[in-house]
C-alpha cells in the first residue's frame, strides 16, 4: 500500500497541489484520472519521488519517503517498476536486452540467470518470439508490451504506468489495459495508472480517484463510477454521448 497525506506542491506562486489525501492499495489497479492541468502529472511524479514535496507525506507499506536516506530511496527505487508513456526503449537494444536492462544494472544475477527472469517476463506478455528484435521492428503495442516486461523484470512491489495507452488503437488499448490487471493481481502489486483513456476506466478501475484543479474531488471503483451523481464526475467522465448511454445501461442493469 502507498499512503499519501495532506500532499502539497507548488512552482512558485503557483499551486498545483493542494492538500492530496489517498490511499493506493496493494493488488488492484489504482487509476489518476482528471482533466489537463488537474495535476495529475506532478501528482505521480511527486509520489515516486521525481518532485520533492512542500507538504506532507508519502508512505511505501509504513516507509515515510521524506524519513529516507538517501540509500534507503535507492533501495526503495529498486521496488519501483515503471512503464512510461512513450515506451521509453532503447532504440539500440533488441527487445531481450530491453527487458535485461535493470537487471544488468541492479542485480548480481548470472547471464543465464537474468536471460531466464527476461524470458519469463516476455512469456508473461505474450513475446516469446520477439527476443531478437529491435524496438523499431515491433509495433507499438507490442513495444508497450516490452515496457511492461522490463517493469516486472525486478518482480517489483509498486508499478507505475504514466498514460499506457498512449498512440494506441483501442483495440490494443483493451489488450494492455488487461494485461496491467492481470499482473497487478496475479503478482500482488501496488499498481498506480495516470490516464486519460476512460475505456481503462470502465475495464480495469478497481480503485480511482478523480483530481480537480489540485484536489481529490472523488474516490471509489469503476461500478461506483457509473452510478455517481458527483458533478465532477458528471462532467469529466461522462460529457460524451457514448459514456451517457453507457451509464444508462449500467443503471438500468
Amino acid at each position: 500500500m502507498i499512503e499519501v497525506k495532506g500532499l502539497k506542491k507548488s512552482f512558485g506562486e503557483h499551486e498545483v497541489l493542494k492538500g492530496i489525501d489517498v490511499n493506493f492499495q496493494k493488488g488492484k489497479t489504482n487509476l489518476i484520472i482528471g482533466r489537463s492541468g488537474s495535476g495529475k502529472t506532478v501528482f505521480l511524479k511527486s509520489v515516486l519521488g521525481l518532485h520533492d514535496v512542500d507538504e506532507g507525506s508519502i508512505k511505501y507499506d509504513g516507509r515515510d519517503v521524506g524519513a529516507m536516506s538517501k540509500d534507503d530511496r535507492k533501495l526503495l527505487r529498486q521496488e519501483i517498476g515503471m512503464v512510461f508513456q512513450g515506451g521509453a526503449l532503447f532504440d539500440s537494444q533488441t527487445v531481450l536486452e530491453n527487458v535485461m536492462f535493470p537487471l544488468n544494472f541492479f542485480t548480481d544475477m548470472s547471464e543465464s540467470e537474468k536471460r531466464d527472469r527476461a524470458d519469463f517476463c516476455l512469456s508473461r506478455v505474450r513475446l516469446d518470439g520477439a527476443h531478437d528484435k529491435f524496438p523499431a521492428e515491433i509495433s507499438g503495442g507490442m513495444q508497450k508490451r516490452v515496457a511492461i516486461a522490463r517493469a516486472i523484470s525486478m518482480n517489483p512491489k509498486y508499478l507505475f504506468c504514466d498514460e499506457p495507452n498512449s498512440g494506441l488503437d483501442p483495440e490494443t488499448a483493451i489488450v494492455i489495459d488487461n494485461l496491467i490487471q492481470e499482473i497487478t493481481h496475479e503478482f500482488d502489486i501496488t499498481t498506480v495508472v495516470n490516464t486519460h483513456d476512460m475505456n481503462s476506466v470502465l475495464e480495469i478501475g478497481d480503485h480511482i480517484i478523480l483530481l480537480k484543479e489540485g484536489y481529490r474531488v472523488w474516490e471509489g471503483d469503476k461500478d461506483e463510477i457509473l452510478q455517481s451523481e458527483d458533478q465532477a464526475v458528471l462532467d469529466f467522465v461522462f460529457s460524451s454521448e457514448l459514456f451517457k448511454k453507457v451509464r444508462a445501461a449500467f443503471k438500468q442493469g
